[in-house]
């Protein structure tokens, strides 16, 4: 195990700067990657990432950069943290680069097509080091201003689980394990595509109700891919399931759910992005996610009408009466999920 005390971010987004901020806070020393030198000036000088995070002050522990092979040198853990389009091209940089023994943790919401992978599949396909996945409702301009959150480190590695939650754990941030990383890690990327649909509904006016039922469906969506993909359908009633979906398809500090709102409001895809401003991985997640279903059968009628308001000229307003009119009347649809039995993490 590496007893390093340094830690290494990749990504210095809005969620990459919280992560670095709360290990560097618990005397970690951090390194964190960012894209341009100018980037990394500003931070280091100013001691804050005016970009994302304005008024929160980094601390002294923290010193961004762009070269690669400098931030994750001797680094114990090294989270993952970039948009899920250049998620590939950091992966494939760090075999020679990181230490034998270090920590690769996947903070990004994503998936990517073409085959189609989970972004911690992407990471043991390159990299022989043990993988976790860092996942839960954790908007990150809440953890900035110290309120209140919770995630879940997915691993089947304790050792893993131990050092994450020593390096992020506060009296603010609380972390949950589990050992199903293909739960944790769908139900966040999956969760996006239905932030995006609550935000437009929101915007339609449909009212609490409508809410409810799309929300409700979404779970049964996200958990019926989820478990065809080998998932543990128990851990969509957790953090990472639940927690997430509802903290982000609710609240308008999620970059999907601006996008949804934006959206139903009458702007075109281009305008709406630009609106929000920073990546919102839903959209890319939405064509990734009709695919794979579409080649497996699965149905998944929200998918389906957010991908033809999106590709096909479908109105807002179809999203409702297209979930109305679907067949599908079962509510629950996994009666012996309590019966799975998911692996044990391994020393």
């Amino acid at each position: 195990m590496n007893t390093s005390k340094k830690v290494a971010v990749l990504g210095g987004g809005s969620f990459g700067t919280v992560l670095a901020n709360l290990a560097a806070s618990n005397g970690y020393k951090v390194s964190l990657w960012v894209r341009d030198s100018e980037q990394a000036l500003r931070i280091n000088s100013e001691g804050a990432n005016t970009s994302y995070h304005p008024e929160l002050k980094l601390s002294e522990n923290i010193l961004a950069s762009e070269r690669l092979d400098r931030v994750v040198k001797e680094a114990a853990i090294v989270f993952i943290a970039t948009p899920s389009i250049v998620f590939q091209q950091i992966v494939n940089r760090l075999p020679q680069l990181i230490e034998d023994d270090s920590y690769l943790i996947s903070c990004t919401k994503g998936i990517l097509d073409n085959p189609f992978r989970l972004l911690s599949e992407v990471i043991s396909s390159e990299i022989k080091n043990s993988v976790g996945v860092l996942s839960g409702p954790n908007l990150a301009k809440e953890i900035a201003e110290n309120k209140v959150a919770g995630t879940v480190i997915a691993s089947c590695n304790k050792e893993l689980l131990d050092a994450v939650k020593l390096s992020l754990s506060s009296e603010t941030f609380k972390i949950y394990s589990s050992n199903d990383i293909k739960g944790v890690e769908l139900a966040g990327a999956l969760k996006n595509i239905y932030a995006i649909i609550c935000g437009m509904a929101e915007s339609l006016d449909v009212g609490e109700n409508a809410i409810g039922l799309i929300l409700t469906r979404s779970m049964a969506e996200m958990s019926r891919f989820s478990v065809a993909k080998g998932a543990n359908p128990v851990t969509f009633l957790g953090l990472s399931g639940m927690g997430d979906l509802v903290a982000t398809c609710m609240s308008n500090l999620s970059r999907n759910y601006q996008l949804g709102y934006n959206l139903g409001k009458g702007m075109n895809l281009s305008e709406a992005k630009n609106k929000v401003g920073q990546v919102a991985e839903g959209i890319r997640t939405l064509e990734v996610i009709r695919n794979e279903s579409k080649k497996l059968d699965i149905k998944m009628p929200l998918v389906e009408s957010m991908y033809n308001i999106i590709n096909q000229n479908a109105s807002p307003e179809s999203l409702i009466m297209d979930l109305i009119n679907n067949p599908i009347e079962v509510d629950v649809e996994f009666k012996d999920c309590l019966l799975y039995t998911s692996p044990s993490p391994r020393d």
